[in-house]
């Protein structure tokens, strides 16, 4: 198998917002990864693997990469950077633009002093005319030494086969990692917390969504007498760092707070392939992201680099 079968690591980086998240939930063919309209919803490096009679591909998908405020956005900073030395290649997601902005330049002088072949892949394709996407691949092409470039939306899934296509082609040849069934190696538990936090950065207005982290308290499975999984009961926190923040996720008469568990608990079922009871809380702990005790508390730890 080893003669014929590739596998390897494939970091997935680029700015806030231009799609990471969305592109590995789409090539892996299961929502793993968060997504939303605002920055710094990937805060850990999540894991995730895909299978096929040719290949296997594991994906890192990195926080944005942009400058740290606080220590949380230093943590941010070290997994993407950290994860780039571990890899066997490394995908560049920019817009459709032909403008290069100071986030765009600080990420070509990291990949600069990167030795690993690196796929610039133009996302979302399907904002723009197709003379648009000529112009960004004409602006990008010269900015590092590209092994490839792919133009992809990963929101409609357009030429994600050719990207894949592109990603075996600089794999070693080697055995599988994972087991052909494995889509990820993160706990439900955590996947959970998640599916939370990304109901609270849509619903919530644009400060306060940086400010919380997800907690759960407890996950536990009734018995099931037909053979399939039971009811599971979640009890989880979400964590703000002000009075104030706390009334707004709670909302009116718990309206806000009643809304993200709603939609919450619909992701989860459809994760988990079962009936789900969640409750939820709201707690305050100012400056959170600044104390790196509750940092490693809520689950920032230095040991996931």
């Amino acid at each position: 198998m080893t003669d014929k079968y590739k596998s390897g690591f494939v970091a997935i980086i680029g700015r806030p917002n231009v799609g990471k998240s969305t592109l590995m939930n789409r090539l892996i063919g299961q929502k793993i990864a968060i997504t939303s309209n605002k920055a710094q919803t990937t805060r850990n490096r999540i894991q995730t693997v895909y299978t096929d009679e040719e290949a296997q591909i594991v994906f890192l998908d990195t926080p944005g990469i942009n400058k740290a405020k606080n220590k949380l956005g230093e943590y941010m900073m070290s997994v993407a950077h950290g994860t780039l030395s571990e890899v066997d290649a490394v995908m560049w997601l920019v817009e459709p633009t032909t403008f290069i902005g100071a986030g765009e330049r600080h990420i070509i002088e990291v990949l600069g002093k990167v030795k690993t072949p690196i796929v610039l892949v133009i996302n979302k394709t399907d904002t723009v005319a197709e003379k648009e996407i000529f112009e960004a691949i004409d602006t990008y092409k010269d900015v590092c030494s590209f092994d490839a470039i792919v133009p992809v939306s990963a929101m409609k899934g357009k030429n994600t086969d050719e990207l894949v296509k592109t990603l075996k082609s600089l794999l070693p040849y080697g055995p599988q990692f994972y087991d052909e069934d494995t889509v990820t190696d993160q706990p439900e538990r955590q996947i959970v917390a998640e599916l939370i936090r990304e109901q609270a950065l849509r619903q919530l207005d644009k400060e306060i969504p940086h400010g919380i982290a997800v907690v759960v308290d407890s996950m536990k499975e009734r018995t099931s007498d037909a053979g399939n999984r039971g009811m599971i009961d979640i009890d989880a926190t979400i964590i703000c760092e002000r009075d104030s923040h706390k009334g707004i996720i709670i909302g009116k008469k718990g309206a806000m707070l009643k809304s993200i568990g709603t939609k919450a608990r619909i992701s989860m079922e459809n994760l988990l392939d079962a009936k789900v009871n969640l409750k939820l809380w709201v707690k305050v702990k100012k400056d959170w992201r600044d104390s790196e005790i509750l940092l490693k508390n809520y689950g920032y730890r230095e040991s996931e680099r």
